[in-house]
């Protein structure tokens, strides 16, 4: 795995972008992260992994909706 950046969501989490594989695959991966009671980092559930072949189409989607906040 890759970590690209941590972003801190606050409230001892962060939102973690990294490139990850699994099972031959690559994938960007946001997941959100919290930190246990050693205060080390663990994955949770939320979050997604998004296949290689779709980054382009979920890149043009998060741009549309910034077009739409803005």
């Amino acid at each position: 795995m890759s970590v690209i950046r941590d972003i801190d969501k606050g409230k001892g989490e962060i939102i973690r972008v990294e490139i990850s594989e699994f099972k031959g695959n690559k994938y960007l991966n946001l997941r959100v992260w919290y930190t246990d009671s050693e205060g080390e980092y663990k994955p949770t559930q939320k979050g997604i992994a998004i296949p290689v072949g779709l980054y382009s189409e979920v890149k043009d989607a998060i741009l549309a909706a910034e077009n739409s906040l803005s």
